[in-house]
């Protein structure tokens, strides 16, 4: 069982509470206000709790989970998690969501990604990691660069929020470099 304790958060393989909490967050709260950052111009159908389970067996390599949730003080506020864009070129990307409004910009996401970056380059051999986000997602580009990942794309008027166009950004970070930044 993964467990990543942090001076703020815990990481840590989801139980079924923990899916359950978060699957609430994701379909069922009614302010949804975390979908205003992440990826408002993704249109998702609900699925059933039971699809979205099968979701959290989901493996990057044999024995790591693709996904953690964040707990604070014993409660879900989130998951941490990514997925493969290629993984004949070892092309991971990476992400992040606080559900819970409360822990936002308090540095719980920050320590979080970091810790899952750490986790991701201590247990495989992967090259580089990197993230997906659009350019109205400016707390999700700090994170990033606090980390030390560095824009790599930018692909201009492609996402549209709210009847406007932002762009979508690509990050990431290299092995060598996480190495240099990751104190």
């Amino acid at each position: 069982m993964v467990q990543i304790k942090g001076n703020k958060v815990i990481l840590k393989e989801a139980t079924d509470t923990d899916i359950d909490e978060l699957y609430f967050w994701k379909y069922e709260d009614k302010e949804q206000e975390a979908k205003k950052w992440n990826g408002p111009y993704i249109t998702e159908e609900k699925i059933s709790k039971a699809e979205y389970r099968s979701h959290w067996a989901q493996e990057i390599h044999p024995g790591m989970p693709a996904s953690l949730a964040i707990l604070v003080d014993g409660k879900t506020i989130g998951y941490v998690g990514s997925y493969w864009v290629d993984k004949n070129t070892d092309w991971l990307d990476t992400g992040i969501v606080i559900y819970d409004k409360n822990y936002w910009n308090g540095g719980y996401g920050s320590e979080a990604y970091k810790l899952w970056v750490e986790h991701i380059f201590q247990n495989t051999k992967l090259h580089r990691l990197g993230m997906s986000t659009w350019s109205g997602n400016r707390r999700m580009i700090k994170v990033a660069e606090k980390l030390g990942m560095k824009e790599e794309a930018r692909i201009r008027e492609a996402r549209k929020v709210n009847g406007n166009y932002f762009d979508a950004v690509k990050m990431g970070i290299l092995r060598r470099e996480w190495d240099l930044v990751k104190n």
